[in-house]
């Protein structure tokens, strides 16, 4: 299993080699499929899509939200292609990794022109 930070390097990785060859301007489930096809040809283990369920109180929601992408279990992806990232996008993340107890997300937004711009590490406990 690799380390958060391990994870954290690949996906960087991904996402620059996808930002440079398609640049900005694609919808976000384009960066998504191509992200996931991309990832799949690393051997890590990952979810799409997976669907985290909330409680409260008694109360429980089997889709509280869906990430994005969940690598190995330990790393939230959560990918953007807007305009400009709001103070709430981080918040979000945070929050998905609190109620995952995931101890880092990736914030990744490709409507960027350098996407070294567009990627912002989130920690929870790490």
């Amino acid at each position: 299993m690799a380390s958060e930070n391990e994870i954290a390097k690949l996906v960087v990785d991904t996402c620059f080699r996808i930002h440079k060859q398609y640049g900005p301007g694609l919808f976000e489930v384009v960066y998504e499929e191509i992200f996931c096809y991309e990832w799949s040809k690393t051997g890590i283990p990952f979810e799409r899509q997976k669907p985290i369920p909330l409680i409260h109180e008694t109360i429980r929601m089997e889709a509280g939200f869906r990430a994005d992408v969940i690598i190995e279990g330990k790393v939230i992806v959560e990918l953007k292609s807007i305009e400009t990232l709001a103070p709430v996008h981080y918040k979000q993340v945070l929050t998905y990794l609190k109620l995952t107890e995931c101890k880092l997300g990736l914030l990744v937004n490709f409507n960027v022109d350098l996407i070294k711009d567009g990627i912002h590490r989130i920690v929870n406990k790490l």
